[in-house]
């Protein structure tokens, strides 16, 4: 029987979801936030709802599936992007949040392209509050600060978004695109320093 053993990669491919990611919160938050564009028509949502699915929807999706598989069954991912030993527990909660992630944000995306009720998402909130909690306890633990404040953003979006789901936080809306906004800024910086750390052997601290 024929066993094919492949070497291992630095090139994990977290950037490509940090930057679909911070991409959604920059449009989803930044419209929160600051009120643009002013009305939401149909045209408005369905536009908002197709960047929702392309960017953190499928860039996040395609990111948790190729960790998965570089995890599993090709087992290649024992090198971080910095260039030391990568931490597989670690790894392997970037590739369970990158997936739940994706599959939320296709969820999302294709409930505002239709224009269907946002009101059971305060129910969705409380399981994506949970899991960020977890990344910020993974990450905490194998000592990556950086992607920690990832998930510490993540925390806050969805701690914010339950009571203003569930009606009891009118400001709410504009708080959570303030946190969305945040986190996106924070996932700029972490896809320019994991790509020019690959590409350019450029090393900013992450």
């Amino acid at each position: 029987m024929t066993q094919f053993v492949f070497p291992p990669s630095a090139f994990v491919p977290i950037a490509i979801g940090f930057f679909g990611l911070g991409t959604g919160y920059f449009i989803w938050g930044g419209s929160a936030l600051f009120g643009f564009p002013r009305e939401e028509t149909p045209e408005v949502s369905r536009t908002m709802g197709m960047w929702g699915f392309w960017m953190p929807g499928f860039m996040q999706f395609i990111t948790g599936i190729s960790l998965l598989v570089g995890l599993t069954w090709f087992q290649v991912f024992s090198v971080s992007a910095s260039g030391k030993p990568a931490s597989t527990s670690a790894l392997y909660m970037a590739a369970v949040a990158f997936t739940a992630y994706g599959i939320h944000w296709f969820a999302m995306a294709h409930r505002r392209y239709i224009g269907s009720s946002a009101l059971p998402d305060a129910w969705m909130a409380i399981a994506f509050f949970l899991l960020s909690v977890l990344g910020v306890v993974v990450f905490i633990a194998v000592s990556d600060i950086y992607v920690a404040i990832v998930f510490i953003g993540l925390s806050l979006i969805y701690l914010t978004e339950v009571p203003t789901r569930f009606g009891v936080l009118p400001m709410g809306a504009r708080l959570v695109g303030l946190w969305q906004v945040l986190t996106g800024l924070w996932l700029m910086y972490l896809t320019w320093a994991v790509t020019l750390t690959l590409a350019a052997n450029i090393k900013l601290p992450f």
